[in-house]
């Protein structure tokens, strides 16, 4: 119930217990993040960050490229309580895990955003989605022979599928991207 009440103060003004939550759960000090929210505002005067605005920044990032499709996938990974906009909480901790967590937290936030159905598993499907999204992003055109993103989502969930099930679960994604350097750099660029 206080949760409710937490969400609508922190739109525009940061509590001490934000600030609490927020450094026990990254790697930035008091200081890093009152920055952090003070750019925030500066782009999202409501203290809220819609879909829009969110793929108007990435554009910023890459210009080369079509950010709208991986925009999506990102953006409703890091809307955790699921209302339509990133809040400045869901915003720094979606930062904090994809640039300070280590490899482990990294990609598990790389496995919910191609976890499209949220059902605990990636399927070919799923990974040939996200991997267009991600060809999109960067501008790749190339998408013939090995790098179509159907085979390339094939041959990834043949490698790291010890299960057998032609899925992949977490600890399958995890665990494969930890041990092959070039599907870690394909689906967790950053890690």
């Amino acid at each position: 119930m206080g949760n409710k009440g937490a969400k609508k103060s922190a739109s525009t003004e940061l509590t001490p217990k934000q600030i609490a939550l927020l450094r026990a759960n990254t790697k930035y000090s008091e200081r890093e993040i009152r920055e952090w929210h003070a750019g925030f505002l500066r782009d999202c005067p409501n203290g809220r960050l819609d879909k829009k605005k969110f793929v108007e920044v990435y554009k910023q990032f890459y210009p080369q490229g079509k950010a709208d499709s991986f925009c999506k996938l990102a953006f409703d990974t890091f809307d955790a309580n699921d209302d339509g906009s990133i809040d400045f909480d869901e915003f720094l901790l979606a930062i904090s895990a994809t640039s300070h967590g280590d490899l482990d937290d990294r990609l598990s936030v790389a496995f919910d955003m191609y976890d499209i159905s949220d059902d605990g598993f990636i399927d070919q499907k799923e990974l040939t989605k996200m991997i267009t999204a991600m060809y999109d992003l960067v501008g790749e055109t190339d998408r013939k022979g090995d790098r179509d993103p159907k085979k390339r989502a094939q041959e990834i969930i043949g490698k790291l599928d010890v299960g057998g099930d032609k899925k992949l679960s977490k600890q399958e994604f995890i665990a494969g991207c930890k041990n092959d350097p070039v599907i870690r750099r394909l689906l967790a660029p950053n890690a």
